[in-house]
């Protein structure tokens, strides 16, 4: 019995300085990629633009995308060769899953939910008394 392939995840950041065009020619490019040697990708998750935790080539944000896929050693091979050589790719990593690892969160939101502990906007905050002078 032949063992399963193994589960991956290819978390792409993109220079959001680039044109749309490229961006998208890069995830098609990384897309193609898994496929032609022997890929099967399972879900793709585009998280948006977010804050980096550092810069990185004086970045200070990227477009993040997931993608997470079934593959052989020749398709990871063949992803760090083409994306650490690619312009408009901020980073890139490859990150091989355990088994029983949980899916991939959908982190991208529309508009942040508000919290609880803000008041709205459109209600006056209640006065606070001040303490009797001594």
């Amino acid at each position: 019995m032949a063992a399963a392939k193994p589960t991956y995840d290819l978390m792409l950041l993109l220079d959001t300085g680039a044109p749309d065009e490229q961006r998208a020619k890069i995830l098609a490019d990384a897309e193609r990629l898994i496929t032609s040697n022997g890929g099967e990708i399972t879900s793709k998750h585009d998280w948006g633009v977010r804050a980096l935790a550092f810069e990185i080539r004086h970045k200070t944000d990227a477009e993040y995308h997931l993608l997470q896929f079934h593959g052989p050693a020749a398709v990871i091979d063949a992803l760090n060769r083409t994306l650490r050589i690619t312009d408009g790719v901020t980073r890139h990593r490859v990150i091989k899953l355990a088994p029983g690892t949980p899916p991939a969160p959908d982190v991208r939101q529309e508009a942040p939910a508000p919290r609880a502990d803000d008041a709205p906007a459109d209600e006056p905050a209640e006065p606070v008394e001040s303490a009797p002078a001594s």
